[in-house]
This record gives C-alpha cells, sequence and structure tokens, in this order.
C-alpha cells in the first residue's frame, strides 16, 4: 500500500487526484492528541493500519488506490488524564466525525457487550467497533437548486421519513417507508394536493439506539440518538447500498414539485452519552470537545449525558462543515436546530455566541432556512424570542396556549389575539413575527391524541408511564380514548378541525404535523420516540378524508389572503380590525371577559374569520358590505351587512367580500 503525507483539508475522507495519483485524502483533527493512526479495514476486516502527518492540530495522509466502498477508522493516542478530561486509548477504534457513510452498530444491549466500547478498557475492540466509509459523491442534479421561498408563503409539514410511507398501500412495499417511497408519485401528489411548501424531516442522520433501549428490545426511531451527522442513515433507504444517492433523488423530486426540504440536525450531544457510555468518536478523539466542568465531567444540558461545546474552535468548525455539506452535496433548503439554545451557550446563552456569527458570516448558510428549538434542560436554557433575527423559533407559548382556548377553555380573547397575531410579545423587535406556529410536533400528544385523552399512556416505552410531559393541556370530551359514541366523536373532530383553521390562519409560519390531517392516532402515547410500529407509522387505510380536504382547503385560502402568504409584518389596526359578535370593535371589557368565547376578525377589509369556541351555536353580526362563505359553512352562501351567521359549536369560518371575488373573476378573465 502506497500513501502520501496528503493535505490537512478538507477534513474527512476525500476521493481525489495528488501528485498524479488516484487515492483518498483523510484528515481529522484533534487538540491534545499525541499521535493518530488511519485504520484500513480490508473485505476480510482485516486492519492495516498508517501513521498520519500532523499539521498544527489536523492529522493527515493520502492512502493510494483506494475509493469507495473502503471502511476505515482512526486510533488516536494521547495522554489519559481523567480529571483533566483526557480519556484517549488506542485500543477504540473510532468513527470519523465528518464520515459520509457509516457501517456497524455498537452492541450495548447488556454489560458485557457495552463493556468493550468504554473509554478505559484495555481490549482492542477493531474488529467489532462501527466503521466509517469512503464515499463516491457524484450525482447528476441536473439543473436543481434551492428554492428559496419566502418565509411569508412557506407552510411546513414536519414528518418522518418512514412513518409517512410504511403503511401507504398506493407504494411498492419494498420501497415503504424510505428515501424513495416518499419521493414516489403517490406521496408527491399527496402533498402538492395537500398544500404545503416545505417538509421538515425528522433526523435522517445515521443514528445508534441508546443502551436502555436496546435491553429492552426497542429502537430509537426519532433518530435523535445521533452518531453520524454528515452520514444518511441506511435504515431509511431502500437501496442499502447507495443511500447518499437516493437521498439526494428524494431532494431533487420534492425540488422538482416545488417542496422544500428542511433537515433536522443535532449538534447538542452525541451518541456516546455520558462517561459511562460508550467510546465512539469525539470522546476519544478529543474529550475536551463537550463541556466538562472543574472534575472533567460533562454538562449534561440536554439530558442525554453530554453536552457538546460550540466554542471550541474544532466542534464550531465541524458544525458550519457539516451545514455546508448538506447545502452543497444534497440541496438542503433549510435546518431545525434540536434544543438550539446549546448552540448560544458560551456557557450563558448568548445571542452573539460563535455558532451565531459564524452563520451571520457565511454567505451560503445565511440564505437557508434557519429554526431554532429555543430551549434546552439547563440553567437559563429557555430562550423563546432571543435567538438573532435570522432564526424562526418553534413557538411553544402558541402551542400551549392555542390549546389552552379551544380545549381547556382556560385563556382569555386578549392571549388568544396575541398568539394569532404572531406574538408580538415574544417577538416585538423583529420587523416581523419570527413564530414557527404549531399546535402538535413529533414530541408529545399527536391531533387525535390531544383531543382524545386527557392523561399520557407511555406504558409501551417501557418506563412505566414515567416518561413524557405530564402537562398536554388536552381534552378526552367525556371518554378516555377509543369510542363509539358519535356524539363524543362529532365534538372531537369540530374541534380538532378548529385547532387546524386557527393553526393555519394565524399570523407567523404554520407547521402541521403529519398525520393531524388524516385523524392519525398515536394510542395516547405522548413519547412515541421508540415507537418504530403502527402506533406511529401513518395509517393510510383509515384515513380520514373529510379531515385531509379540510385541512387543504384551509391551506388553498391561507394562499389567497396576502397579509398571511405575501407578507411578513406585524398587524396593525390599518390592516386588521377585532370584533365582537356583534360587528362592533372589541374593547377592553370583551378582551378580558373570559365567559367571551367568540371574535370575528375582519383582514385587510376583505377577509372575515369568524371564530367560536361555545359548545353550541352563536350568532355573528357581519360588517357592512356583503360577504361571501368561502370556508367552514356553507360555500358559497351570499350574505349582505348586518345579517347575522350562525357558526356551528366549536367552529371557524372564513367569509370574503364578494366585490373582492368579483373582481379577482374579471382580473383572471381580463388575463
Amino acid at each position: 500500500m502506497q500513501y502520501q503525507r496528503g493535505k490537512p483539508y478538507p477534513l474527512g475522507s476525500k476521493i481525489s487526484l495528488q501528485a498524479g495519483k488516484f487515492g483518498t485524502n483523510f484528515a481529522i483533527f484533534s487538540e491534545n492528541a499525541t499521535a493518530i493512526e488511519l485504520c484500513l479495514f480490508d473485505e476480510n476486516n482485516q486492519e492495516t493500519c498508517i501513521p498520519m502527518t500532523a499539521s498544527e492540530h489536523t492529522w493527515h495522509i493520502f492512502v493510494e488506490g483506494i475509493g469507495a466502498g473502503v471502511k476505515y477508522g482512526f486510533r488516536v493516542i494521547g495522554e489519559q488524564n481523567e480529571k483533566a478530561g483526557l480519556l484517549f486509548n488506542k485500543n477504540k477504534l473510532l468513527l470519523d466525525p465528518y464520515a459520509k457513510a457509516i457501517t456497524g452498530t455498537p452492541d450495548l444491549s447488556n454489560a458485557e457487550a457495552a463493556s468493550w466500547y468504554a473509554w478505559n478498557d484495555a481490549r482492542d475492540n477493531g474488529q467489532i467497533a462501527p466503521k466509517s466509509v469512503v464515499v463516491d459523491e457524484t450525482f447528476d442534479w441536473e439543473n436543481d437548486t434551492l428554492l428559496f421561498h419566502t418565509w411569508a408563503e412557506t407552510i411546513i409539514y414536519e414528518m418522518h421519513v418512514k412513518g409517512f410511507s410504511q403503511l401507504n398501500p398506493e407504494i411498492p412495499q419494498e420501497i415503504r417507508g424510505t428515501f424513495a417511497g416518499l419521493a414516489h408519485k403517490n406521496s408527491i401528489e399527496y402533498l402538492k394536493k395537500l398544500g404545503i411548501t416545505a417538509v421538515e424531516l425528522l433526523p435522517i442522520t445515521y443514528h445508534i439506539d441508546e443502551p436502555h433501549l436496546q435491553k429492552q428490545g426497542l429502537v430509537n426511531y426519532w433518530g435523535y440518538n445521533v452518531l453520524g451527522n454528515f452520514a444518511v442513515d441506511p435504515k431509511l433507504a431502500a437501496d442499502k447500498q447507495n443511500p447518499l444517492k437516493e437521498f439526494k433523488q428524494l431532494v431533487k423530486t420534492l425540488h422538482n414539485a416545488n417542496i422544500e426540504v428542511i433537515m433536522d440536525v443535532v449538534f447538542n450531544h452525541t451518541a456516546e452519552g455520558s462517561k459511562d457510555g460508550a467510546m465512539l468518536s469525539f470522546r476519544g478523539i478529543d474529550n475536551r470537545a463537550y463541556w466538562l466542568n472543574g472534575q472533567g465531567e460533562y454538562e449534561n444540558w440536554t439530558g442525554c449525558g453530554n453536552t457538546l461545546n460550540l466554542t471550541n474552535i474544532n466542534i464550531l468548525r465541524w458544525a458550519i462543515d457539516c451545514l455546508c455539506y448538506w447545502v452543497d452535496e444534497c440541496h438542503i433548503d433549510g435546518f431545525r436546530f434540536d434544543l438550539a439554545s446549546i448552540l448560544g451557550r458560551t456557557p450563558r446563552f448568548s445571542e452573539k455566541a460563535d455558532f451565531f456569527t459564524a452563520i451571520k458570516s457565511h454567505s451560503k448558510l445565511a440564505s437557508v432556512k434557519l429554526i431554532a428549538e429555543p430551549w434546552d434542560i439547563g440553567m437559563h436554557g429557555y430562550q423563546l424570542g432571543k435567538f438573532p433575527a435570522f432564526f424562526y423559533q418553534w413557538n411553544d407559548r402558541y402551542r400551549d396556549d392555542m390549546r389552552r382556548f379551544w380545549l381547556r377553555k382556560k385563556l382569555d380573547l386578549a392571549t388568544f389575539a396575541c398568539r394569532f397575531a404572531g406574538s408580538d410579545d415574544v417577538f416585538l423587535h423583529s420587523s416581523g413575527s419570527k413564530s414557527i406556529n404549531f399546535i402538535t410536533a413529533h414530541d408529545g400528544f399527536n391531533l387525535q391524541d390531544l383531543v382524545s385523552y386527557n392523561k399520557k399512556h407511555n406504558f409501551a416505552n417501557g418506563e412505566e408511564n414515567r416518561d413524557g410531559h405530564g402537562t398536554n393541556h388536552s381534552n378526552n370530551h367525556g371518554v378516555e380514548g377509543d369510542t363509539n359514541k358519535e356524539s363524543v366523536k362529532n365534538q372531537r373532530e369540530m374541534t380538532a378541525c378548529s385547532l387546524l383553521a386557527t393553526l393555519l390562519l394565524s399570523n407567523g409560519v404554520p407547521m402541521l404535523f403529519a398525520g393531524d390531517e388524516m385523524g392519525h392516532i398515536q394510542q395516547g402515547n405522548n413519547n412515541c420516540y421508540c415507537q418504530d410500529n403502527e402506533i406511529t407509522w401513518l395509517d393510510w387505510e383509515n384515513c380520514n378524508q373529510t379531515r385531509v380536504d379540510y385541512v387543504s382547503d384551509l391551506i388553498s385560502i391561507r394562499k389567497q389572503i396576502s397579509l398571511l402568504s405575501k407578507q411578513n409584518k406585524w398587524w396593525t389596526e390599518e390592516l386588521v380590525q377585532w370584533l365582537n359578535p356583534s360587528a362592533e370593535a372589541m374593547q377592553i371589557n370583551d378582551w378580558h371577559n373570559k365567559e367571551l368565547r367568540q371574535l370575528t376578525i375582519l383582514l385587510e377589509g376583505q377577509w372575515l374569520i369568524l371564530m367560536n369556541a361555545y359548545k353550541q351555536p352563536k350568532e355573528f353580526l357581519l360588517p357592512q358590505g356583503n360577504w361571501q362563505v368561502v370556508f367552514g359553512q356553507e360555500k358559497g352562501t351570499l350574505m349582505t351587512g348586518t345579517q347575522a351567521v350562525t357558526l356551528n359549536n366549536m367552529g371557524v369560518c372564513v367569509l370574503q367580500k364578494s366585490d373582492a371575488i368579483h373582481t379577482k373573476i374579471l382580473e383572471t378573465q381580463h388575463a
């Protein structure tokens, strides 16, 4: 085997030519290592180790004649000093943090198996440890580019790649639950008919199952226990040999359908867990990449045993390189950052943290969509509204307050209106709302569970129902779980539809959780991270098509309302009027009257939104003008000013000024 000194950049493995020779360059960072060996494995898993050359804190080598498919790892040598946070162990084969593919899964299902990956274990685990794989990244993108939909026109559909198509009978069996299944024409047609503009994919990067799940025979379905942030997880691909190519084809197909792709990324912790967890990558390469206290112990601001330190220049560079890789190589349109307060810790949170500055100064990253889950579990971890202006943020206050209003009757109209109008109490420092509005997400009850259960039922997770959040602001409408009572089922459906209408007519960016539009239920489980089965897979055969049509119509209406779909600015008195059921301006007493649960919202003088949160039908007087019902009641009904509309209990109705409709028809005919 012939090799050269190689180059320190790019980090990771890269097929290239050097000095006229074909081969692969390998580079890895470690600030505290004294030596690093590249370890190559042949088809018989026989290992060859080659010493690497150091340039500053980067170690590199170029190996001639090898390319895609070669398995490799690193052995990192250095001082072992636990209190100083140095845990080097040459006997543990380590994954490349920049690996574009990974093969193998560590067995952590029992104490003996897991001990092979302990940082202080003296046995050599090279034969059983997972391996990095050299990848050929070439792909014919043709003319594909990022879509760059404006935030105002964005409607997000949060989904799990496997769960979306796994049970869809219209998808060929061999590709169900995969990237290819999501790229199938049936899936694309469904998304287009629904009207969403972006899919937000739960982690598609290489992850492993936590030890406690392996012991129980369960798996990490959501995928937040990431081991390879640059690597596509082959479990989500139909073509196990080329998962990256299949993922790129998915992105290309979605782009052809004018749908953006947002990736969920995890930069807050790694799958190595606490110090008692497995040594698989960062821990053995340079353990000081984690936040450590004075005793060399991990700060656990994630609840997962460790926290990555993005003030460390090597980790910061790794994170930025990772984002650039997905944008460059996979044409990703945006990112949602899990437990994003970690990204701004210095160790206290700062909107001027290095990570935020690096993104803002990077033209490629500053132009893609960036979404923060604005909290972690550490002290001062809740930072909703505190992120830099180029971030949009998951708004859990919107989620909880809208649930309280429709399900618990514990919210006044003033707070409801504040959330509906974009949460200016949270985001007022911005030019417009930065709120990602959602009623449900992957974490917590989905919509059908929200209207069917008062309590969580997480026993299937194996933790005696101790896991998951206990405060859901849900309402079972008189019966816990499944029921044959038509009155209860009807009330649940009306409430669910009212929540959906509120979400899709609010100022801000709406995020719909996959399956909510079809009535999928998770059996009362509000922490389905380990349920890779029918609990989480969308139930296409029992799809509530009436609700799907309802959501599709709602999205269509949203796209017609300029204030919601073309502008991202705060609502002023000139643009929006808030009226009581008598079509008169809301007064202070009305706003804080907890018994009043009716509201009329007039947008730009052209659109009326009527909301009735009572359990009985209620009457609304209309403002002056000729109005036509376009959503929620008998479509096409013409009404004149001062005429009353009786709105069904727990209902939402949208009317458009008929003069505006007539003008639009004339403009269309003229065009």
